[in-house]
């Protein structure tokens, strides 16, 4: 893979959403739970943000700053979450691209998935794709989408 065709993308979601482990499952790594603390580049493609930034008001800037390195920004929420705290328009913030991916798809239900793509969609995310990095289901799509295969 020629990182230089990939493009460069900046996962924000609430803490526990799966940002990292999408990251991991990605990345090729083993998966384990790793809690992110400060902003982090992986594989020099993916900006993983920790899950406060988004639920404090105070640090959404860092969110806005962080944002402008990368050509993409995905909106994750997790499918079993019963609330989200993405705005309605949010992706009217960012000036590029917004996707949203719905993570945990493995244990949740249908509802439970509709819901979480209702509130993509609310926040503005244009593409939703439905994933689960523990059994790698819903990846082809945003792989091809991001240029990763």
């Amino acid at each position: 893979m020629d990182n230089n065709k990939k493009k460069t993308i900046i996962l924000i979601g609430r803490s526990s959403a799966g940002k990292t482990t999408m990251c991991q499952y990605i990345g090729r790594e083993s998966l384990r739970y790793k809690k992110t603390q400060t902003v982090e580049v992986v594989n020099q493609t993916m900006i993983d943000t920790p899950g406060e930034y988004l639920e404090r008001n105070c640090y959404r800037g860092a969110l806005q700053v962080s944002s402008t390195d990368a050509d993409v920004i995905v909106l994750v929420q997790d499918a079993t979450e019963d609330g989200s705290m993405f705005p309605p328009a949010y992706a009217s913030s960012f000036s590029k691209p917004v996707i949203g991916v719905v993570t945990k798809s493995d244990i949740a239900d249908e509802r439970q998935i509709e819901r979480a793509v209702l509130y993509l969609k609310n926040a503005g995310a244009k593409d939703i794709f439905i994933t689960s990095s523990v059994n790698g289901s819903g990846f082809e799509g945003l792989l091809k989408y991001l240029d990763y295969e």
